[in-house]
């Protein structure tokens, strides 16, 4: 079930011929009939030009070349994002929630302008997103959907980013009743207005490395009986320009479940603590205090480095409880539950990241999508990617249609999807990735779960490499030593 039909307030009359795909977007069923009585016709003329500008598809002709790989520095070539940002895309301003003003608005329609915060020194600032932008707290609006509440130090964020962010930081299908998990996301920075420079410079946002941020969430659901549905959503979003999916895995699980539980308080300290930290020097072993903790963590030479345990500079055994590899990914969760339906096909699956194919990995959170990527980078490394990830990526990016259209889809391409509408949008790509544990039959259960079963297909790839036999023996072994412990 979508969660965003939680979402939605109780005052919205859905007609019965449409089916929801996700926050405030709406879709003919095909069930539904297309011709409409004139008194129909009449009554819905707002919500026919809304799904007809959905359902014009993009001309061939003027989508955009290929993207260069997004570990090298001119990834973002200033006539490239130009022509990206001018280029006439399908208008969703009367589907999409819209943003929040400066005032905060609640559940019941109040407004609250006293956002928590804290002073935070312009130079410690500048320290600190030598390493981390800065932390956006995400709440969800009955009335607008998830919206940005404070940017912890204070950046300017243009709409589109805050739109961006803030859908981002949100699963968009139900993951459970009440409880916390945490993902990660890979957006666009496009080209900015002079007014928009003029903020960054004023607040010392620095240049993104390759044209994109990362954003590491914590995503947490609470029951509230004083909220309409039952229960309050907020993330925290950790924003950085690194690729360091492990070091900032490791920061937002640490954060955020003290700011949920303490405020804004524990949020400053963290921010003093980041400030603290030496600067990140490539291929150095350095020891970062945090929150009372210390963490040992080792920074790659480059973004197309590869870090072993077996080849770490700790001076010590490796231990996945003390040690941190940065650009490598956390082991929570373990990526043999990720890829255990797909054992087999490990090596179909590097030869079509070598070659550059487009793979839509799909899962049921986002947790599982935006690691599963995060690990298929790390897969090829040190060849570089010549191409673009997103761990976890929603029809809300500003980049969907140009991503996912009806043209073959872009050379490199991968993407994390948990929306099950990706099935259908996404019907012509040529590789599918679902990842998760095989399905157990002998428990025999009926429970109908949307979007593709785990495992991997694929159209058009034929393996030319061999299988280490040993190697996946192994693996199926551990696995079946591991059939009692939950993913």
């Amino acid at each position: 079930m979508n969660l965003n039909l939680t979402m939605m307030s109780p005052a919205i009359q859905v007609p019965q011929d449409l089916e929801e795909q996700d926050i405030g977007l709406y879709y003919p069923s095909r069930r539904s009939s297309l011709s409409l009585s004139n008194t129909e016709a009449s009554g819905s003329t707002s919500r026919q030009a809304s799904q007809a500008r959905l359902e014009i598809p993009l001309p061939t002709q003027h989508l955009p070349s290929p993207m260069k790989s997004p570990s090298l520095s001119n990834v973002s070539e200033v006539q490239q994002e130009r022509r990206l940002s001018t280029h006439k895309t399908i208008s969703r301003s009367k589907t999409l929630p819209q943003l929040a003003s400066n005032a905060s608005r609640h559940e019941n329609g109040s407004t609250d302008i006293n956002v928590p915060s804290f002073d935070f020194p312009q130079e410690k600032g500048l320290r600190m997103r030598e390493w981390v932008l800065a932390f956006v707290f995400v709440q969800f609006d009955l009335d607008l959907g998830p919206v940005v509440r404070a940017v912890h130090p204070p950046m300017y964020l243009s709409p589109s980013e805050r739109e961006n962010i803030a859908f981002s930081s949100f699963p968009d299908s139900l993951q459970f009743e009440q409880g916390t998990e945490v993902h990660s996301f890979r957006i666009r920075v496009y080209p900015k207005s002079s007014e928009e420079v003029l903020s960054d410079h004023l607040e010392q946002r620095p240049q993104p490395l390759d044209g994109f941020l990362y954003g590491f969430s914590h995503f947490c659901q609470k029951k509230d009986p004083t909220s309409k549905r039952g229960y309050r959503q907020s993330s925290l979003v950790l924003l950085t320009q690194h690729q360091y999916p492990a070091l900032f895995t490791c920061i937002i699980s640490k954060v955020g479940p003290l700011f949920q539980s303490h405020g804004v308080t524990m949020l400053e300290t963290a921010c003093h603590n980041i400030a603290s930290w030496q600067s990140p020097l490539p291929g150095s072993t350095i020891e970062l205090g945090f929150l009372g903790s210390v963490l040992h963590v080792e920074l790659p030479l480059s973004p197309d480095s590869q870090q072993l345990t077996e080849t770490g500079s700790f001076n010590e055994k490796f231990d996945p409880a003390m040690h941190l590899l940065a650009s490598s990914v956390a082991f929570d969760p373990p990526p043999i539950n990720l890829f255990e339906a797909s054992l087999s096909h490990l090596w179909s699956l590097w030869e079509c990241l070598v070659l550059c194919e487009p793979i839509l990995v799909y899962g049921p959170s986002p947790s599982m999508t935006s690691q599963a990527v995060w690990w298929l980078r790390d897969l090829i490394r040190p060849i570089p990617l010549a191409g673009d990830i997103r761990p976890y990526f929603t029809i809300h990016d500003k980049d969907h249609s140009f991503l996912v259209n009806k043209a073959p889809p872009k050379a490199g391409l991968v993407i994390g999807v948990t929306n099950p509408f990706f099935e259908k949008s996404c019907a012509h790509w040529p590789h599918v990735l679902s990842v998760g544990r095989k399905s157990n039959l002998r428990q025999g259960t009926t429970t109908v779960v949307a979007g593709p079963s785990p495992g991997w297909t694929t159209k058009t790839h034929r393996r030319h490499i061999s299988k280490d036999r040993q190697l996946l023996k192994y693996l199926e072994k551990a696995c079946v030593g591991n059939d009692g412990e939950s993913t």
